[in-house]
């Protein structure tokens, strides 16, 4: 099963690794990790990654500085174009971010599985 885990803020890069870590001990499980580009720099995003010891993600937006309309939209965008790419089983998103926001609504209009999970609460699927 492919699924495709969409993150773009430091509180989302911290809720990735202990999901990523358990999923590459699956056989059965492909995660990808697409980064919006949300949070940007080292101190926001890269040291996470190191630090928490998950790979470079296969796929960074770079999507920044922007308002949250228009980061939003590009976000969906470009999510659209990863997913068309990856044709994933299932879109897995995180809290309340622009990332969130774009991810769901990306795969909900492409008729994948979403995963959410928002404050705290365990995941949903919808």
């Amino acid at each position: 099963m492919k699924l495709d885990i969409i993150a773009g803020a430091r509180p989302n890069f911290m809720k990735i690794a202990p999901l990523y870590h358990a999923l590459k001990k699956e056989d059965w499980a492909e995660p990808i990790i697409v980064h919006t580009g949300q949070h940007y720099d080292a101190n926001m995003s890269d040291i996470f990654f190191d630090e928490m010891e998950i790979p470079k993600p296969k796929y960074n937006l770079a999507i920044n500085g922007l308002s949250h309309g228009a980061m939003t939209g590009q976000m969906l965008q470009k999510i659209e174009e990863v997913l068309s790419i990856e044709k994933p089983d299932l879109v897995v998103v995180y809290g309340d971010t622009n990332s969130t926001l774009a991810g769901a609504l990306a795969a909900k209009k492409m008729n994948i599985k979403l995963l959410l999970r928002t404050f705290g609460s365990p995941f949903k699927s919808i």
